[in-house]
């Protein structure tokens, strides 16, 4: 689905006693390759057509423009369902016909069925408010009382709502709006506790090119890029699931930090057999969309990591299945084949974190400021923190106090709306993807 907008706010008619808008003194603009060559006080049109879309509207309406002395300064277009919105910003600096121009526009739109509205201003076109934003909304299902509570909180804080568009339908919902005129931190915060009530998720971001220059994504692994926990699956297998539930749940009261609790945990391995890693390995069950987030990540020249409080015997499988460009994780020592319930070299813990995304980051030659990190526990709170992007993944309160955004639904491909990714992109990438790779085998057949 295309994106709406808004086109341009033409200017209010001039209080009594007060200048025409035409005799007020403008600024001339620098001429250059963006600016628009036509200086002075200009005459605007704003052509809106709605109705059926069909092929060819868009080439006649334009034809039927070129007639006339007028330049375009903004063009937007949605189709929902089949109905075409299309609005046409137009300037002229001298004085142009404009009974020509209703009259040709009027026959036009009657010969295609459609309807069309000409609004006449004058000055030049308002420019937007500054602070430029990205308000990402999901839901599923994603309720009008959600859209009509964050737009008026947009509202409420003095913002404009310049576009609205559709990023996913499924499995998730998501529509992101282009926000301007408004403080970032005091609307995400704003947003934050709305969305707490409304059962859905938001993110708040900078306008851009902020989006564009993210080229690393570091991911937690248990319970984000894995559904379970590898220490979990592990106990079960040793007898040991429940005093290893103990022991996490007194490291979440705080009463052990993250590399005692490790070492009480995996000392309750000892004597397991190291087959057993290879058998929770061929049950391990990746998150809904990490295959799909990895791959478009991939596909688009990103450089992908897992940083781990778990085992390397975990993150080891992941690079190869996925096709990980970094890994780092804590190593379980085996000796004779059996696990010695002990962990080999320095313990990533919550710092260890924070370091390896620096070294990610330093290797791949990106900028912090463009990284991504995605977790869940506190151990992760450092390194979301150091990312140009933390992402909270159906995270703890406050792991998604601390973070960007957060994401409470199921999925780690909505991280690709986050990135401005739409799902008709992922699909249809996908799909040209399928068509190379069976040409491929017809002609490796034909060779053969």
């Amino acid at each position: 689905m295309a994106e709406s907008a808004r086109l341009d706010r033409q200017p209010a008619p001039a209080a009594r006693g007060s200048p025409p808008a035409a005799l007020t003194s403008v600024r001339e603009p620098e001429v250059d390759s963006v600016n628009s060559t036509m200086s002075g006080s200009q005459i605007t049109l704003l052509v809106t057509l709605t109705g059926r879309d069909r092929p060819g509207v868009t080439s006649r309406l334009f034809a039927t423009l070129s007639a006339h002395e007028l330049a375009v300064t903004d063009v937007e277009q949605v189709v929902i369902r089949g109905r075409l919105v299309l609005g046409v910003l137009l300037a002229a600096a001298g004085s142009p016909d404009l009974t020509a121009i209703h009259r040709q526009l009027t026959s036009f739109a009657a010969d295609m069925g459609m309807d069309v509205e000409i609004t006449m201003g004058s000055g030049e076109p308002a420019q937007r408010p500054p602070g430029r934003l990205h308000v990402t909304l999901l839901g599923r299902p994603l309720l009008p009382s959600a859209v009509a509570s964050i737009a008026g909180r947009i509202a409420a804080h003095g913002a404009n709502i310049d576009r609205i568009g559709r990023l996913a339908s499924r499995p998730v919902t998501c529509i992101e709006f282009e926000v301007s005129g408004a403080d970032p931190v005091e609307l995400r915060n704003a947003l934050a506790r709305e969305s707490v009530e409304l059962d859905a998720d938001v993110a708040v971001q900078p306008g851009g090119l902020h989006r564009r220059a993210m080229r690393l994504v570091v991911m937690d692994v248990d319970s984000t890029l894995l559904r379970d926990e590898a220490i979990d699956l592990l106990a079960a297998r040793a007898g040991r699931a429940a005093e290893v539930r103990e022991i996490t749940a007194a490291a979440m009261r705080g009463d052990l930090d993250f590399a005692d609790a490790l070492r009480q945990r995996v000392a309750l391995l000892e004597g397991l057999d190291a087959s057993a890693i290879d058998d929770v390995l061929a049950g391990a069950r990746l998150m809904p969309g990490a295959r799909t987030l990895i791959r478009t990540l991939k596909r688009l020249g990103y450089w992908c990591g897992v940083v781990s409080g778990g085992f390397t015997q975990f993150t080891d499988w992941l690079t190869v299945e996925l096709g990980l460009d970094f890994a780092e994780a804590n190593t379980l020592e085996i000796v004779a084949g059996k696990l010695t319930g002990r962990v080999v070299g320095p313990i990533v813990d919550r710092p260890g974190k924070e370091r390896a995304l620096r070294r990610f980051a330093a290797a791949a030659g990106v900028p912090l400021s463009q990284t991504v990190a995605v977790g869940d526990g506190a151990n992760d709170l450092d390194m979301i923190s150091a990312a140009g992007l933390g992402i909270a993944f159906n995270a703890k309160p406050a792991v998604r106090d601390a973070a960007d955004t957060s994401l409470s639904v199921p999925h780690l491909d909505a991280i690709l709306y986050l990135l401005g990714i739409s799902r008709d992109d992922v699909e249809k990438a996908d799909a040209e993807d399928s068509a190379l790779a069976a040409d491929g085998q017809i002609l490796r057949a034909l060779e053969d």
